[in-house]
């Protein structure tokens, strides 16, 4: 194909949906059959039945390890959770400059001061095992950062990592100050597993993009954690929650709901880009949520029938169900986490997927540069005189 016409502009929808842009061997997302997978295996099956540190493993070295590499690999980055004394030291500032936006809002900070403090240099400059030494380095430091920022930020001092415990547990340990319960702790590894990778998603993307441009890790991550701030992204577990709690009680679900669809707004929890069946996400943590049992999954359960059956009436033809936002709120509202850390919490786990996502674009020496459409006044038009 000659070059001219190989870089001709193409149109594209609005969004890029359904728009190819590489090849990945991180896994895919197959929204017609409610189905995603990370490599080569099912993304549920891994998170009901392997530790956050398999998929980690798997994530980063296409396999899943054997039980020694899966013993070397855990204890390696159980030793990086630790902060350098200089991230450390910033915290409490960081952590009240961003008190009204929350730890991601800081994570954003401390995250470069990570990268500059760890020496992070750019990835065009670096081999693969330097990239894969920063990425260790940044994923195992996010819980840290993550949990340090919100106890700041509630008066209290953070909890130094132990080495002794899993990920899951490290990270619930470090939000509470206390050893989690073991159902607890496998309520929300599970969680954490499923929510590794999904996708060129919004951050996944922005990751890339920025990984394109040769920068360090850190400004890639950097990059990710905005996009997965914004509340159409990441930024919708607790929404959902809150949902549930304005409609409050069972006679209230159906006014409530019609009144907000009937007005044009998004009901938070509900309706995937991708996925035109049940997001398989929700149906596995729906039945983490069953197994807890109590009024609060009872009431989600029934609001979740009735917004389906309502969505169904009032917006025919559309496939709208529970996304992965829905129930990962009301499961993390179980395991006793604070609001304000469930999109951390999946920050937490996204982390990984990022990572992973920058390590193979890292492979590819082509940056990142689509085009737009100029829709504005004709150009170029003559200077108005200069008024004096």
């Amino acid at each position: 194909m000659p070059i001219a016409e190989a870089n001709a502009p193409m149109n594209a929808p609005r969004g890029l949906a359904g728009v190819i842009v590489t090849e990945t061997e991180l896994g895919d997302v197959r929204g017609l059959e409610g189905f995603y997978h990370y490599r080569q295996y099912s993304a549920v099956e891994l998170a009901t039945a392997r530790t956050f540190e398999d998929v980690w493993y798997l994530m980063f070295h296409g396999e899943l390890p054997d039980a020694a590499q899966l013993a070397a690999f855990t204890a390696d980055t159980a030793a990086l959770r630790s902060l350098p004394a200089a991230v450390r030291d910033a915290l409490p500032a960081i952590a009240h400059a961003s008190a009204l936006s929350g730890p991601l809002a800081g994570l954003r900070t401390a995250l470069s001061l990570l990268g500059a403090t760890a020496g992070f240099r750019p990835l065009y400059d670096i081999g693969p095992d330097r990239r894969r030494a920063d990425a260790l380095t940044a994923c195992a430091a996010v819980p840290t950062l993550l949990t340090a920022l919100h106890r700041l930020g509630q008066g209290q001092q953070p909890i130094e990592p132990r080495t002794d415990l899993s990920y899951a547990a490290n990270y619930l340990y470090m939000l509470t100050g206390r050893e989690p319960e073991p159902h607890r702790v496998r309520a929300i590894e599970t969680y954490l597993i499923s929510t590794i990778d999904h996708g060129f998603n919004a951050s996944t993307f922005t990751a890339r993009v920025i990984t394109s441009t040769g920068a360090d890790l850190a400004a890639c991550l950097v990059g990710a954690v905005g996009a997965l701030s914004g509340p159409l992204h990441g930024g919708a577990p607790s929404r959902a929650l809150d949902t549930l709690d304005a409609i409050g009680t069972p006679e209230r679900i159906d006014p409530w709901i019609r009144e907000r669809v009937l007005r044009g707004e998004r009901i938070m929890g509900f309706g995937h880009p991708v996925y035109r069946t049940e997001d398989p996400r929700s149906r596995m943590l729906r039945g983490i949520a069953e197994e807890f049992g109590g009024p609060l999954v009872e009431f989600a359960v029934q609001v979740e029938a009735r917004v389906e059956a309502l969505l169904a009436e009032l917006k025919p033809g559309r496939e709208l169900h529970t996304n992965v936002e829905f129930y990962a709120g009301v499961v993390m509202e179980l395991c006793g986490l604070p609001r304000e850390m469930f999109t951390p919490t999946f920050c937490a786990a996204r982390v990984v997927g990022w990572s992973a996502n920058i390590l193979e674009q890292a492979e590819d020496s082509k940056i990142i540069r689509p085009a737009a459409r100029y829709v504005g006044p004709p150009a170029p038009q003559p200077l108005p005189a200069t008024a004096h």
